[in-house]
Order: structure tokens, then sequence, then C-alpha cells
């Protein structure tokens, strides 16, 4: 099936298919795009779904204990309790309106490294979700046992990395992260960055990790946390991003566009920037992710993917690069989980 449908009539896009048939009005911005070419891999997926519309998975979202879970069975960490509702049938409820069959779940902050619930929902529901694990940085060394156990046991298939978590005055590049990363390579398991304060903080960091571990996946959380650049600054963060493609086993999520754009949903001004980093990772290295709970106050579950198919679509990707965004890279990424 090809998708989206767009057609352009006096400053309007309609957009069909993928997004559910919205018509939308912008300013579309001027994007230079450079075909990518692709690993003859990518052929195959591309017809996996040929009699039947391709799967939407998302890459990247959280869910947390409803107050009552809370009192009952699963806490929140003490000054980490949720202000807004993240439970499980909330999540259901949301994927199901939007058409998402399946996604990623990131373990929160609010349970910090108390997986319990995350674990119980990814036994309830073993070929919907996919499980990362928050890595514990402590510096006794017990972050790699607990990581194994995780894993092995409990079979999460990713893990993130919060820089933010290290002790104090510690990179992720210290012995406990070397020891997490490598291990995570060693299982299969990709790992992702929260570079939440700006890529430049912590690119020597993931740069460094990337050269010493190339068995090591990579997922860079939200285009890394790079906004279209209004500076210096944030052009170099940007180009380091950019950069990062030399590493054939760095991802990038195209997660929480509210995040990083400097409008409002459909978030346009990402128009550009999507297109450059297709350009030079290739769609099959970028998968769509909403934050959900996070997005659903800002453009709604729903509007969170088609916000995104709009964009792709004013970025000039072709509907085979849509699909990849969309689901076939992570189910590329965690083969076996999402049958096409």
């Amino acid at each position: 099936m090809a998708l989206p449908v767009r057609s352009v009539i006096s400053g309007s896009i309609f957009l069909g298919n993928c997004c559910h048939a919205r018509l939308y009005s912008f300013a579309a911005p001027s994007v230079p795009y450079r075909r990518t070419q692709y690993k003859a891999s990518t052929t195959k997926m591309a017809s996996a779904n040929a009699q039947g519309r391709p799967k939407t998975i998302d890459s990247h979202l959280h869910i947390w204990a409803s107050p009552l879970e809370a009192a009952d069975k699963y806490p929140y960490f003490p000054g980490q309790e949720p202000t807004l509702p993240g439970h499980l049938d909330f999540l259901l409820q949301c994927m199901e309106e939007a058409s998402v069959e399946g996604a990623l779940i990131v373990q929160p902050i609010n349970h910090k490294f108390d997986h319990s619930l995350v674990t119980s929902v990814l036994k309830k529901h073993p070929t919907k979700f996919v499980g990362c694990c928050l890595a514990n940085p402590a510096e006794n060394g017990t972050g790699v046992k607990q990581l194994e156990d995780l894993i092995l046991k409990d079979g999460y298939r990713a893990v993130r990395f919060n820089p933010y978590l290290w002790p104090s005055g510690q990179q992720m590049t210290n012995e406990v992260g070397k020891a997490m990363f490598s291990r995570a390579g060693e299982l299969g398991v990709p790992v992702g960055f929260m570079c939440m304060k700006g890529l430049n903080l912590h690119i020597s960091e993931i740069t460094e990790l990337c050269a010493e571990f190339p068995s090591t996946a990579v997922l860079l959380d939200h285009l890394a946390f790079c906004k279209p650049p209004l500076n210096d600054e944030e052009k170099l963060a940007f180009s380091e991003l950019l950069k990062l493609s030399r590493f054939p086993q760095v991802y990038v999520k195209f997660s929480a566009l509210f995040r990083v754009s400097r409008m409002s949903s459909p978030y346009l001004d990402l128009v550009p920037l999507l297109a450059e980093v297709v350009s030079n990772f290739g769609a099959n290295r970028v998968m769509w992710g909403s934050d959900f709970p996070y997005v659903v106050p800002e453009s709604g579950y729903k509007g969170a993917k088609e916000a995104a198919c709009l964009i792709a679509s004013q970025a000039s990707l072709s509907s085979s690069e849509v699909e990849w965004i969309m689901g076939k890279t992570v189910m590329q990424l965690f083969q076996g989980q999402w049958l096409p």
C-alpha cells in the first residue's frame, strides 16, 4: 500500500492513509533533500506487508502506575510522583484509537530502578510490547548484574543510559558505564541515550563508546534533543548528530516532537531536520516515537502519529521510507517481536 497519499492545494495538505485523512494548513519550509540509497535488506522488508497495511510501532513511550496501583503494589519513587495519567489502560486506549500495534516501553523515572510495573505489563502483553530498562550506574558496579537479570530473566530487550543518574563528576565512559555498554552489546541489546541537556554535553562520551564497542547498537532519543538550530552552538549539535551516522550501529528516534520543535503541532519546523537525518542515516535507521503520556496534553497521542506522517510527507520521503520510520525500523531492530 502506498502511503501517505498527499496533494497540495493553496497552501494546504491532504494527508490520507497513514494519518487518517486530515487537512492541514501550513507554510511549507524549503527542504534540500538528497535521496538515500538503501541496503538490499530494505527491499525485502518493504514488500513484506504488500498484502496489508504496514504495522505502526511506537519506539518510545512510558507507562506508570495509577494512584491506586501505586498505593497497592507499584509505588512511585519518592519525589517522582507523576502529574498526569500514564497507566496501562489509558495507553491501550490511545494506541487503539491511533491504530498503533506495538511499542517499546521505556522504564520511567517515576519508578526509577523498580521495574516491577513494566515487567508485569511485558508479561501480560508479550507480543505487543518490548521493554527498555533503566541502567543503574551505581559506583559499586551492581548495575551490571541488575542489567543482566532484567535482560536474561525478565526479557528486556533494550536499556536506557540517563547520564544525569551517573555519580557527580562521573561520565558514561567510566568503568561501570563501559561495563554495562559492553555487556549490552554482548547480549544483543541496544543502548538508548537521553541527552536532555544537549547533545554537545555528551557527544564525546557517545562517540567513545560507539568506537570502542561497535557491536552495541545505539538509540538516540528524541533527535538527540536537537532543535531546529538558531545559533552556532545548536548548529554544531545538529552537525554532530549527523556525523554519528558514520557508526552503522547508531539509530535515531524521531520522537517526542513537541520537545524538539519550536512550533505547535504538527511541528513543521522539523521538516528539514527529518530530511537531513534520513539523508544521512537512511530511513531504515530512523524510528518514530510518541513519548506517551507526556505527548497527550501537547498534541494527543493520535495527533503525534499524524504529525510525524505529515512531516515525513513534507520532507518528500517516499511511501517506503515512511513505512520504515513508522514501524519497520524498530521491527527490524527487535526481530521476531512484531510479525509483519
